[in-house]
């Protein structure tokens, strides 16, 4: 079995942390690559850290080489503070990214974007998400997996208080007829659809919302 190696940006963020444990784990990765502005607080002979700064590529760029691109960056527009930086992190930052990656002859790129996601849509955190997707989609990988989560529940290093109502309100309503896609989901099954994609990609382009996630994480048990 060829082992691959793993490009990750995002690994600090509740879905990204879940991510790098379940990817250490898989015998189906040899080395993970991590790109990101803070170190990780964990060591592993198969983790490889690069601590870089975004808006400059020239610095990094030529360390972009493996078989596939985890995308798991992303921020809230209260920590970024305005609807510019978070714009800058959100699509600036991955879109450069998963730009390179594709000009360095990255295969595959796994995407987690985001429920109603639509670059006409008049929220500003969808459309900006949609735009994303538009373009990265644009891209020359050979197969490209885009996960679009709706609630997404697990230990946050950063306290939320809203939406830790959100998701106990989700977990009731989920259970009524006709509102099953509202069943929050955990950072942990995303992360494990992410690394299932990898082996499971029916078409050049793979879009999975809601429900979908939970099946594409179902894939492949033998190597949790």
């Amino acid at each position: 079995m060829k082992t691959m190696v793993a490009l990750v940006i995002g690994a600090t963020g509740m879905v990204g942390s879940q991510l790098i444990q379940q990817l250490l784990a898989d015998i189906r990765f040899e080395k993970i690559r991590v790109f990101s502005r803070r170190a990780l607080a964990i060591t592993h002979p198969k983790l490889e850290e690069h601590s870089i700064n975004f808006d400059y590529p020239e610095e990094w760029k030529d360390l972009v080489r493996g078989d596939v691109l985890f995308s798991a960056l992303g921020t809230t527009l209260s920590k970024a503070g305005s609807k510019g930086a978070q714009f800058k992190i959100d699509y600036k930052y991955q879109y450069l990214f998963a730009k390179v990656a594709s000009e360095n002859g990255v295969p595959q790129y796994v995407l987690v974007s985001a429920a109603y996601a639509s670059p006409g849509s008049k929220i500003f955190y969808s459309r900006m998400k949609g735009i994303l997707e538009k373009d990265v989609k644009k891209l020359s990988y050979q197969n490209i997996t885009i996960l679009k989560p709706g609630m997404l529940s697990g230990d946050r290093k950063e306290e939320r208080t809203g939406e830790k109502i959100g998701i106990a309100v989700f977990n009731v309503l989920h259970h009524l007829p006709g509102l099953k896609f509202l069943k929050p989901v955990s950072a942990a099954t995303v992360a494990k659809a992410m690394i299932n994609a990898t082996q499971y990609y029916p078409q050049h382009i793979n879009e999975y919302s809601l429900g979908e996630i939970f099946t594409l994480a179902g894939l492949n048990k033998k190597y949790e």
